[in-house]
């Protein structure tokens, strides 16, 4: 297993500060220690609209120069475009799409091989059924330019933020009805904690499919300073032979963080704990 940082604490979503440019980021995040980065696609890092071709040969020779990996990558879903695959908006729908097949070059252009899906989230007037559809046909869309790319696509349960795809259970049965290979799982503690969860059962459940793992502890906090378990995950994922990243996607949420403090403790706890 080795560890890696997911960049929203450095960027700008989804409250708009802390906001440091990547050239302080990756040389930072490297410095720590860590194996690998997962890049948020938002400004100031890496927006697919605003990151030019010159830009896209930079990030990947920053990366090179730093001796990190960047790991994966994910869109910045809400706000005001919305992003939603699951939105009534048939408009909405097709540039979160557009997005989503934005975001996969991009992460394949710097040399990542993962794209993590927020399956969206049911608005108000439509059924469950209808926005699961929507979004499982935009996963479907996502799921053939990624293959093209050599890009895997992680379904996310996103139990805190969103009501579309909140459980394992939920997970599991979107990938088995897009049923494409290169659509892999991941899970989040931050949400199983929300779910009162057990977050061992996830892996479980994944079992080989699972090639992901977001770590955080409640209210966003590095593993460790909540109210989560880590020590018998940890456990579990070595009894297995998970072979991923543990990415820490923490501190986020929130103006009063120190993202390189964070960062800092959260590495020690886990590097001590593996």
């Amino acid at each position: 297993m080795k560890i890696a940082f997911n960049t929203w604490a450095y960027s700008s979503f989804p409250v708009w500060v802390p906001a440091y440019p990547l050239d302080y980021v990756v040389p930072t995040l490297a410095g720590i220690g860590y194996d690998g980065i997962e890049l948020g696609a938002a400004s100031p890092h890496a927006y697919p609209d605003f990151t030019s071709a010159q830009r896209r040969r930079e990030i990947r020779q920053l990366f090179e120069h730093n001796n990190i990996a960047l790991v994966s990558m994910l869109p910045a879903p809400g706000g005001g475009p919305g992003f939603n695959v699951a939105s009534p908006i048939p408009e909405e729908r097709a540039g979160a799409i557009e997005q989503y097949k934005k975001v996969v070059t991009l992460c394949a252009e710097l040399g990542g091989k993962i794209v993590i899906y927020v399956a969206g989230w049911q608005v108000f007037g439509t059924t469950r059924e209808q926005a699961w559809g929507w979004s499982r046909a935009a996963l479907e869309d996502v799921a053939r330019s990624a293959e093209t790319n050599g890009i895997t696509i992680c379904i996310e349960p996103t139990s805190a933020d969103s009501n579309l795809v909140d459980s394992a259970d939920d997970a599991l049965k979107l990938q088995s009805e897009v049923s494409a290979p290169n659509i892999k799982l991941m899970f989040d503690t931050y949400h199983t904690i929300y779910r009162n969860e057990v977050a061992t059962d996830y892996v479980h459940r994944f079992g080989k499919d699972l090639v992901h793992i977001h770590l955080a502890d409640s209210n966003r906090l590095p593993p460790g300073e909540g109210t989560g378990s880590f020590p018998t995950l940890i456990g579990t994922l070595k009894k297995t032979g998970f072979e991923g990243y543990l990415t820490m996607e923490i501190g986020f949420n929130r103006r009063d963080v120190d993202p390189d403090a964070f960062a800092k403790r959260a590495y020690d706890y886990i590097k001590d704990l593996l």
